[in-house]
């Protein structure tokens, strides 16, 4: 094998993963290892190589992405597919290298010329600070992700500004028309009919709200903790003359009163919820529906090897993010005293939807640059590519569980079948 930069360093690579590098690899000095016919990881400059030294695996990786010391030429999806087939896990965070290897890495460092102090990570990473899952903490976290810019996520998303799994049906023609029949399907399973109140906790931009409002003549109440949601939802009651009939408020679930509701639906929240701080979701839910009442949750999942998103998700998009085994999800809302009557698996529908996301983004580039910056953009491609591939492999799945408040006597109040279907 040549002794070019690139040739020490994918062997090296390769030692750590188990088996050949299955991508190629360019240096700094402009020599390639690796197979000609893969995607090529380009490391731009020694500074690359820090980064993954200094944080090993998936965090160091992204680091090194998100600033431009490392790029990728060909296609980033199916880069990211061979690097997770040849790990079996998709999980680079678990390349953990022993005293031997850390030994043999600071050698090559040395005579590379990489040795020296840890970069400085990108200001885009988040920084949270207090006690994990409080009011103020989950507030931080929120902002960090939502607070983006609305500019940004109306470039991102379609009209209805639903950032959420979409439900991909026969007639879908298009990620706006799978989103309408996302929220069609939602507003069926709760059995919405006009004169009924509605709870959305964690509203997002409103699309469920408005949705519900127009087409099943609901009053509603939305919670969020994003003050930029909450600004854009009030523009967009006003936009349809819906501000008499529904309400958003800045609101943190663990706030809300007693007041019971007909039914509550809350659609990719609860993964910002925190294990130790589920069981009083729950039993939130429980409480802000009437006997009787209806509770739908969309919500993602992910296997007991991976309660989290993993670093670079918890670092750059979603802080303190905990996802669970669906069972394990059913299990809180039953001990909450909530009868589950339906489980309804999506994972292939995010698949399609991330998929339209990060063709847009691709699409508008020059104007997310323009938006966020070249970093932010980085992140966000990386976060589409990476996010899409995970629901195809399954190595994360979403669901929506309906569920009901049973009434004094036990019953449900629904049909003996899925009047949704």
């Amino acid at each position: 094998m040549p002794n070019t930069t690139a040739h020490r360093l994918a062997s090296f690579a390769g030692k750590l993963l188990g088996g050949s590098l299955p991508v190629g690899l360019r240096t700094w000095d402009g020599t390639r290892a690796g197979p000609a016919d893969a995607p090529t990881v380009v490391l731009r400059n020694r500074r690359a190589l820090r980064r993954l030294l200094f944080a090993p695996g998936e965090l160091g990786l992204a680091r090194a992405y998100v600033t431009g010391d490392l790029d990728v030429e060909g296609d980033l999806a199916d880069g990211f597919r061979r690097i997770w087939a040849l790990t079996r896990t998709g999980e680079l965070t678990r390349v953990k290298p022993g005293p031997r290897e850390w030994a043999a890495a600071a050698g090559l460092a040395v005579r590379l010329g990489v040795a020296g102090l840890p970069p400085k990570p990108p200001a885009e990473e988040a920084r949270l600070s207090g006690k994990l899952h409080s009011l103020l903490r989950d507030r931080s976290a929120i902002a960090h992700h939502y607070d983006l810019g609305n500019a940004f996520y109306q470039l991102l998303l379609d009209e209805s500004m639903a950032y959420s799994c979409a439900y991909f049906t026969s007639g879908s023609s298009s990620l706006e028309q799978a989103q309408h029949d996302k929220l069609e399907l939602i507003c069926r399973k709760l059995g919405l009919r006009p004169g009924m109140r509605l709870l959305d906790i964690g509203c997002g931009w409103g699309s469920l709200l408005v949705h519900a409002a127009k087409h099943h003549g609901v009053e509603a109440v939305g919670i969020t903790l994003s003050a930029e949601q909450l600004q854009h939802v009030r523009g967009r009651l006003a936009q349809h003359d819906l501000a008499d009939r529904v309400e958003v408020r800045r609101q943190d679930y663990r706030e809300l009163p007693d007041a019971p509701f007909d039914a509550v639906a809350s659609i990719e929240m609860g993964e910002h919820v925190g294990e130790l701080n589920y069981p009083a979701y729950a039993a939130t839910l429980h409480r802000m529906v009437k006997p009787g009442g209806r509770v739908l949750l969309q919500q993602m999942s992910r296997g007991n090897v991976a309660p989290g998103g993993g670093a670079f998700i918890e670092r750059y998009i979603a802080p303190d993010m905990t996802m669970r085994p669906v069972g394990r999800t059913i299990g809180h809302l039953e001990t909450a005293g909530l009868e589950v009557r339906d489980v309804h698996a999506l994972r292939e529908h995010y698949v399609w939807t991330v998929r339209a996301w990060a063709d847009t983004l691709e699409e508008n580039w020059a104007d997310v640059v323009a938006l966020i910056g070249e970093t932010g953009a980085r992140v966000w491609r990386l976060y589409l590519v990476g996010g899409a591939l995970a629901f195809e492999e399954n190595r994360m799945g979403v669901d929506q569980i309906l569920a009901v408040r049973p009434d004094r006597h036990g019953g449900s109040g629904l049909p003996a079948t899925r009047e949704w279907s």
